[in-house]
C-alpha cells in the first residue's frame, strides 16, 4: 500500500501520519491492500480553481476524486487508484454547518473520495447512491466505532 499526502494549505494543522493510517484502514476495509493513492489538502481558492477546471463547477467544494483506473491501459498500473483532493477550509465550514467535528467530517470526505476512486457513484441512480451510503457507513464505523448510529449524514447532492 502506497499513500502520498500533499498538504498545500497552511491554515489548518493536521497529523498527516494519523491521516495516512486512516486511509490505510479505509483501503483495507475495501480489500485494496496493494492500492496506491494520493491525497492533496488544499484551501478554498485552490479548490475553486480545480472544481472549475476539472468539473466545470464554480466555487469551492469539499472533495474531488480523480480516478486513474479507467484509462486506455489500466493493466499497466492496476493498483493506482487515483487522487483525492479535499478543501480543509470548506470541510471546517461544513463541519460547523452540519454539527460535526472537523476531523470526523474530514474522515467522511476521505471515505467519500476513495469510494469514488474504486467505482462508487451517488449521482447515477438511487440504488447506486444507497449502495455508496451503506459502504460509507460501514467504513466510517471502522474509523469511529465509538460513535452512535444516529449520525445525521450530510446530503451529497
Amino acid at each position: 500500500m502506497k499513500i502520498w499526502i500533499n498538504n498545500r494549505q497552511r491554515k489548518i494543522r493536521l497529523d498527516l501520519a494519523k491521516i495516512r493510517r486512516k486511509i490505510g484502514k479505509i483501503l483495507k476495509g475495501l480489500d485494496c491492500p496493494k492500492a496506491e493513492i494520493s491525497l492533496t489538502l488544499v484551501n478554498d481558492p485552490a479548490m475553486s480553481h480545480l472544481n472549475q477546471t476539472l468539473l466545470q463547477r464554480r466555487g469551492p467544494t469539499n472533495v474531488i476524486a480523480v480516478p486513474l483506473q479507467g484509462g486506455p491501459f489500466p493493466e499497466v498500473q492496476p493498483h493506482i487508484l487515483g487522487d483525492v483532493i479535499i478543501s480543509l477550509e470548506t470541510t471546517r465550514r461544513q463541519a460547523k454547518r452540519y454539527g460535526w467535528r472537523f476531523l470526523e467530517l474530514l474522515d467522511l470526505y476521505l471515505i467519500h473520495g476513495i469510494l469514488h476512486l474504486v467505482g462508487y457513484d451517488h449521482e447515477g441512480s438511487e440504488a447506486e447512491a444507497a449502495r455508496m451510503a451503506a459502504k460509507t457507513r460501514e467504513l466510517f464505523k471502522i474509523l469511529h466505532p465509538e460513535l452512535e448510529e444516529d449520525i445525521v449524514w450530510p446530503n451529497w447532492k
